[in-house]
């Protein structure tokens, strides 16, 4: 069947009154395009298409979750039905949940049997299931093990010992003709991805979290200070200066073509930095993240969900559909082809999973045990929360702000928020 993608760009699919424009197909999807999103929905799509005869146009929305979220603000808000399946990341739920269709009454609640407990609850708002779960994700550490063997290291367990590896290999490397060789990439860039890398700092140099589970602000201690001082000393001396601006995709192509030591970034990096066009293919390791002298080792938890718009003039079509996308069999083909982690726990005892993302196994625990953003606690104000945040750490990377500093600003800012009682 043909199939069309349609762009979306702030309010442009609404007429100049306001009132949806008319799609030509019966359901509109909007889907990621990292790595290799776009094109595994654009197959699991065309698997329902075939299977069901009815037809479905892919919504391109922008990768970055923060312009995303503010698209479907735009588009919900206005009670437009222009996208029936939205893609929406594990933080949204409660934000967006007014908009969304309980999933429980249009697929029945046993849909969600053998997917991971914490998600599904996550997902449930006012005892109303607004998504299903699609994939989770938790940060990992990629690492070049031909370098490492190379010049006699192991994979670090701490911060420290992975600047001094970085340091030392991109060194050695310069100094062997490769000019473009950096020590460490990660996503940079003053948006919701720097959210989820500087968590980890924190959390795993035991300065605690942003705001802990019963709302207080936590942010204000040594140990989150000195992990972001860290943190800054990392950029122009193992990480580019222009790893300020990196979103995943920046940071993946920079290790992907052979210039990097170690990368911080997503399950879905694998399969891509082990592909035919990779320039490092079998020559890559998946770790956890590293840890500091005060704090254990800590992944932020990511994932997306698909949800059914209330809008949606066919609402009970787009709930089928976002079942069989979310179901055992697609998710089995999207670990395997994509490395995007099931949210069906017995999807990680399957052969054919584990032979293809060995990964999935060795680092089930830390998938499992990752640490959530302060969505809960904030409420409706997260976003401004995680603004704030990554803008005060964005300073820090900058050099225009001091670790100590940017927790204090963190701490007066975060508390006028929640005056705003979240």
């Amino acid at each position: 069947m043909q199939r069309k993608s349609l762009i979306v760009s702030g309010l442009a699919l609404l007429g100049a009154t306001g009132a949806p424009a008319a799609l030509s197909a019966e359901l509109t999807i909007s889907c990621g395009a990292v790595g290799a999103e776009l094109a595994l929905c654009e197959e699991g799509v065309a698997a329902w298409e075939d299977e069901t005869g009815h037809d479905v146009e892919i919504v391109s929305t922008p990768n970055s979750s923060t312009e995303r979220l503010s698209l479907y603000q735009q588009i919900l808000s206005a009670q437009s039905s222009d996208i029936d399946v939205m893609q929406i990341d594990v933080v949204w739920p409660g934000l967006l949940a007014n908009h969304l269709l309980d999933l429980n009454e249009a697929i029945g609640e046993e849909a969600a049997d053998g997917h991971f407990e914490t998600i599904v609850a996550n997902n449930t708002v006012d005892e109303r299931l607004v998504a299903m779960p699609w994939f989770t994700d938790a940060g990992v550490l990629y690492y070049r093990t031909d370098l490492l063997e190379q010049h006699g290291f192991e994979a670090p367990e701490t911060w420290e010992e992975m600047t001094a590896i970085a340091e030392e290999i991109q060194a050695a490397e310069r100094a062997d003709g490769n000019d473009q060789m950096w020590g460490y990439v990660f996503q940079g860039r003053a948006y919701e991805g720097l959210t989820c890398n500087a968590l980890e700092w924190v959390a795993s140099q035991g300065g605690g979290t942003l705001v802990d589970d019963g709302g207080e602000i936590t942010i204000d201690n040594e140990n989150a200070a000195a992990a972001l001082d860290l943190a800054a000393g990392w950029i122009g001396d193992i990480s580019p200066a222009g790893a300020l601006n990196y979103t995943e995709e920046e940071a993946r192509g920079v290790f992907q073509s052979g210039n990097a030591v170690f990368m911080r970034n997503w399950p879905y990096a694998w399969s891509l930095a082990q592909s035919e066009d990779s320039e490092v293919a079998g020559e890559v390791g998946v770790v956890k993240l590293p840890h500091g002298p005060n704090g254990d080792t800590a992944a932020t938890l990511g994932g997306w969900n698909l949800a059914v718009s209330k809008y949606s003039e066919n609402p009970e079509l787009a709930a089928e559909l976002v079942a069989f996308l979310t179901g055992e069999a697609e998710q089995k083909r999207r670990a395997i082809e994509g490395a995007y982690n099931p949210t069906i726990a017995s999807l990680y005892e399957d052969e054919e999973v584990l032979t293809a993302v060995p990964f999935f196994g060795t680092l089930f625990e830390t998938f499992t045990n990752a640490v959530a953003r302060p969505s809960a606690p904030t409420g409706d104000n997260y976003g401004r929360v995680s603004n704030s945040f990554f803008n005060a750490i964005h300073s820090v990377l900058s050099g225009n702000m001091t670790g100590a500093e940017a927790v204090s600003q963190l701490d007066s800012e975060l508390s006028r928020i929640k005056r705003r009682r979240w």
